[in-house]
């Protein structure tokens, strides 16, 4: 057996795929290929008016990364729109359900609790203030 040295193409090519598995790997870590985030609101946040989430569902600040859930007439609860499995941002509030486009999971409008997997865990809570007719969010 000959000892060759290590031919230069060999180890660029190598290199190269250990950068596209890298790739690959924080692509899927950020959910698929969704928005991703990694907690939810960082800051105090003037939602708009008490009068955008309907009784009994909830509205989805994509922007401040809130969901508002009004569960009962004048009460208002806020959860983070950042889904628990794999850190993307929620799409949609429809028929008293949250949904999340990266892999699926979908949570109760008005408690945050998971509805479907795979999350496990319910969407994080997020302090939220009503002043007058306007909601505030306080991460």
């Amino acid at each position: 057996m000959t000892d060759q040295p290590t031919a230069r193409r060999t180890v660029l090519q190598g290199a190269a795929l250990a950068g596209a598995a890298g790739l690959g790997l924080t692509a899927c870590s950020a959910g698929g290929g969704g928005t991703s985030a990694s907690s939810g609101p960082t800051g105090r946040s003037d939602l708009g008016s008490t009068a955008q989430v309907p009784l009994g569902g909830a509205k989805l600040f994509r922007d401040d990364q809130v969901v508002v859930a009004q569960p009962t007439k004048g009460t208002f609860k806020a959860f983070s729109a950042v889904c628990t499995h794999a850190g993307c941002i929620v799409d949609q509030v429809q028929n008293g359900v949250i949904s999340c486009p990266c892999h699926g999971s979908q949570f109760n409008a008005t408690t945050g609790a998971v509805i479907h997997g795979p999350a496990t865990e319910p969407l994080n809570p997020v302090g939220l203030q009503v002043q007058g007719d306007k909601l505030i969010a306080n991460p």
